[in-house]
C-alpha cells in the first residue's frame, strides 16, 4: 500500500510545470528542470530573442540547446506500463493465498489448510488448480468453437434454404400465371366456340325468318293486286259488268291469293345452352381439356388370366370359352379373368379410358403391384384393389368395405379414369360424351408404391359376357370390332 502512494506521489512530481500533464518527450534546460517538448517549442515561439527565462528559477537558458530528458523519458514510460497485481494474501493470517479449498471453492492460505475452517478438506496448490481450469477454459472455448461452427452451420443451412425458397417460389409463381394464361386461352376458345354458336342459330333463325317475311310481302302484293282488279271490275256498268262477271277470275284462285289463317307459328330463340347452365357446361369442357393427355396403354400378356384372349396390338380383351396353355408365372392370374396394363404409375396425374361397350359384367380400376394374383382376387382398397363395375347388367358398384352402390344414369359404354397419386384420388368417368365427363366415384386413399390399371373382363356366362373390353388410342374412340384372339 505505501508503494502505491509513492507512486502517486512520483506520478504528482512527473508533471509538466506548464501545462500541468505527465510529461511528453521531457527536455532539460540547462538549469536541470524539465519541460514537455511541445511546451518549450510553444514559449519560445512567443520570444523574439534566443535567450529564455526558466518558469521555475527564472534563469536564463538558451531553449535551442535543451538536449531530451532520456533518464525521465524510461521512468514516465514504465510507469505508463500495466502493473503487476498486489499479491493476494489472506485476510486473517496475512499469508499467500496458495492453496484452493475443492469442497469450498476458495482460495486459502496454508494456515488456513492446517489450523482454520477448511482443515479437513480436500486442498490443492494453486498453481495446479491454475493448471486445470486453464484446461477446461480451453475445453470450454472449443467447445463453444464447435458449437458456434454448427450454428454457422445451420445458419448456411437456413439461408440456403430461404434462397431455395425464394427461387422455388418464383418457379412456382411462373407455372402459376403460365397455368392461368392457358386457362385464359382456354376460356376465351370456349367464349368464342358459344359466341360463335349463337351467331350461327341466330343467322339460322334470321334467315327463316326472313324468308317467311318474303313469302308474307308477296302473298300481299298479289292481294293488293287483286284487291286493284275487283276494284276496277266493281266500276263497270250493268251490262259490262254482268257481261264480264263470268271471264273474272275464280273465287278458288282468289282464296289461294289470300294468307291461310293459321299459317303463322313464331320461331323461339333456343340456342342450346341455358343462361344459368353456361358456367356449368363451359366448366366440364374446361375440365376435359385440363386432364393429362389419356395415356396410350397395352395389356400385358405376361398377367392375362389363361382364358383371356388380346388382340389389336394388345389393346382389346375378352374372356373365350377355353383355357390357353401359357406358362404358370408369378405376375399371372389363375382364379380371376384380370390383365394388367403393361405401365404402372408412382406419381403424377394420369388419364386413360376403357370402353366396356354393352358388356354386362365388368370391372375395372387400379391395383398395386405388389397384391396377390393367385386365387379369388381380394377386390377391397384393404388389399391394394380399387375398382368399379358392372353387375348383371343392372347394378354399378364401387368396391369397398362395404360396397357402394352408384348411381349411373343410363349404361356408359366408355369409362374415363383419373389418378392423381400425390393427392390421393382416383375418380372414374362417364366418358361417352368428350364435352361431358360426368363423374361416377372417387376413392380416397394414401398411394404407395407402383399401380397397374387392371380390366376384369368377369366370366364370360357361355357367351353372354364374351364382348371384349378396349384400351382406345388416344387420338380417337375405341372401336367394339369383333378380336383377332392372339396365343398368350
Amino acid at each position: 500500500m505505501a508503494w502505491r502512494m509513492c507512486v502517486q506521489e512520483l506520478e504528482d512530481r512527473l508533471q509538466c510545470p506548464i501545462c500541468l500533464e505527465v510529461f511528453k518527450e521531457p527536455l532539460m534546460l540547462q538549469c536541470g528542470h524539465s519541460y514537455c517538448k511541445g511546451c518549450l517549442v510553444s514559449l519560445s515561439r512567443h520570444l523574439d530573442y534566443e535567450l529564455l527565462r526558466c518558469p521555475v528559477c527564472r534563469q536564463e537558458v538558451d531553449g535551442s540547446s535543451s538536449p531530451p530528458n532520456v533518464s525521465l523519458a524510461r521512468v514516465i514510460e514504465a510507469l505508463r506500463l500495466p502493473a503487476d497485481p498486489e499479491p493476494k494474501v489472506c485476510a486473517q493470517h496475512r499469508n499467500p493465498l496458495s492453496l484452493f479449498c475443492e469442497k469450498d471453492q476458495e482460495l486459502i492460505c496454508g494456515l488456513c489448510g492446517l489450523l482454520g475452517s477448511h482443515q479437513h478438506h480436500r486442498v490443492t496448490p494453486v498453481s495446479t488448480v491454475y493448471s486445470r481450469m486453464k484446461e477446461d477454459l480451453a475445453g470450454l472455448i472449443s467447445d463453444l468453437q464447435q458449437e458456434q461452427k454448427k450454428v454457422d452451420e445451420h445458419i448456411a443451412k437456413l439461408v440456403n434454404n430461404r434462397t431455395r425458397i425464394v427461387n422455388e417460389s418464383d418457379v412456382f409463381s411462373w407455372v402459376i400465371r403460365h397455368e392461368f394464361q392457358e386457362l385464359h386461352h382456354l376460356v376465351d376458345e370456349e367464349k368464342a366456340r358459344c359466341l360463335e354458336g349463337l351467331e350461327g342459330h341466330t343467322r339460322g333463325l334470321m334467315a327463316s325468318l326472313d324468308m317467311q317475311v318474303e313469302q308474307a310481302r308477296g302473298t300481299r302484293e298479289r292481294l293488293v293486286q287483286a284487291e286493284h282488279v275487283l276494284e276496277q271490275f266493281g266500276n263497270e256498268s250493268h251490262y259490262e259488268f254482268i257481261r264480264k262477271y263470268h271471264s273474272m277470275a275464280s273465287r278458288t284462285e282468289l282464296q289461294q291469293a289470300r294468307p291461310l289463317e293459321g299459317v303463322f307459328s313464331p320461331i323461339s330463340f333456343k340456342p342450346g345452352l341455358h343462361q344459368a347452365d353456361i358456367k356449368l357446361t363451359v366448366w366440364k369442357r374446361l375440365f376435359r381439356k385440363v386432364l393429362p393427355a389419356p395415356e396410350p396403354l397395352k395389356l400385358d400378356p405376361a398377367t392375362a388370366h389363361p382364358l383371356l384372349e388380346l388382340s389389336k396390338g394388345n389393346t382389346v380383351v375378352q374372356c373365350g370359352l377355353l383355357a390357353q396353355r401359357c406358362a404358370s408365372q408369378p405376375e399371372r392370374f389363375d382364379y380371376s379373368t384380370c390383365v394388367l396394363a403393361s405401365r404402372g404409375f408412382s406419381c403424377g396425374r394420369h388419364y386413360w379410358e376403357v370402353v366396356v361397350g354393352s358388356k354386362s359384367d365388368w370391372r375395372l380400376g387400379v391395383i398395386k403391384g405388389t397384391a396377390s394374383r393367385k386365387g379369388k382376387l381380394n377386390k377391397s382398397p384393404e388389399h391394394g384393389v380399387w375398382l368399379i363395375g358392372l353387375k348383371e347388367g343392372r347394378v354399378y358398384e364401387a368396391f369397398g368395405c362395404p360396397r357402394v352402390p352408384l348411381p349411373v344414369a343410363g349404361h356408359p359404354h366408355r369409362i374415363g379414369v383419373y389418378l392423381h397419386y400425390e393427392q390421393g384420388e382416383l375418380t372414374f368417368f362417364d366418358a361417352d360424351r368428350p364435352d361431358d365427363l360426368r363423374p361416377l366415384y372417387t376413392f380416397q386413399a394414401d398411394f404407395q408404391g407402383k399401380l397397374y390399371p387392371i380390366l376384369d373382363t368377369c366370366w364370360h356366362e357361355r357367351g353372354s359376357n364374351s364382348l371384349p373390353m378396349v384400351l382406345p388410342p388416344p387420338s380417337g374412340p375405341g372401336h367394339l370390332t369383333p378380336p383377332q384372339p392372339t396365343k398368350l
